[in-house]
């Protein structure tokens, strides 16, 4: 079983996905702790250094390295399912989830996180609610091609056990 999460920044992929595989005995890999990791650097300084258009590259390269790992669930970076056919790829190659947050659940969890996200840190309160309502609406054609659609107010610990059932409605 490979489970990728996918949704927007702040929609809680790295939080729901850590606790579900800690639950489930499943490995967790953050797609984006794997780069930084390999880059010895953060997301916002290989934004800043090499362009959004090498990351994008970069990140398509470690999501397939993930290939060969199972029973696992990777938490996928908000524009991941948007740039070379990942979206696809992943739906191939595992269990899709969109965790689904409106415009104003992602304004209030990334608030107070601009700075460690790049394609925000500069942004006013104003524009920060624009670029998220504008964003989500680009990428939503692309999220909603996940085989299971959540919710994020509806999430649970005891999730997991309807994303590996299939009976995400529980």
């Amino acid at each position: 079983m490979k489970i990728f999460l996918t949704g927007f920044m702040g929609s809680g992929k790295s939080y729901w996905g850590k606790l579900w595989a800690a639950q489930s005995g499943l490995q967790f890999f953050d797609l984006d702790t794997v780069i930084e990791a390999a880059a010895h650097k953060t997301i916002a300084q290989l934004f800043e250094e090499k362009g959004e258009a090498w990351f994008r590259q970069k990140e398509t390269g470690t999501l397939k390295t993930l290939a060969a790992k199972s029973n696992c669930i990777i938490a996928c970076g908000g524009g991941t399912p948007c740039f070379n056919d990942n979206m696809d790829w992943m739906n191939d190659n595992g269990t899709t989830v969109y965790l689904k947050a409106s415009p104003g659940e992602i304004f209030e969890r990334v608030i107070t996180e601009q700075e460690k996200r790049p394609l925000i840190k500069d942004l006013s309160s104003k524009d920060l609610l624009h670029f998220i309502t504008q964003k989500l609406q680009e990428r939503e054609r692309y999220y909603s091609r996940a085989k299971i659609i959540l919710p994020v107010h509806t999430l649970t610990a005891q999730t997991i056990t309807a994303i590996q059932t299939g009976n995400e409605n529980e």
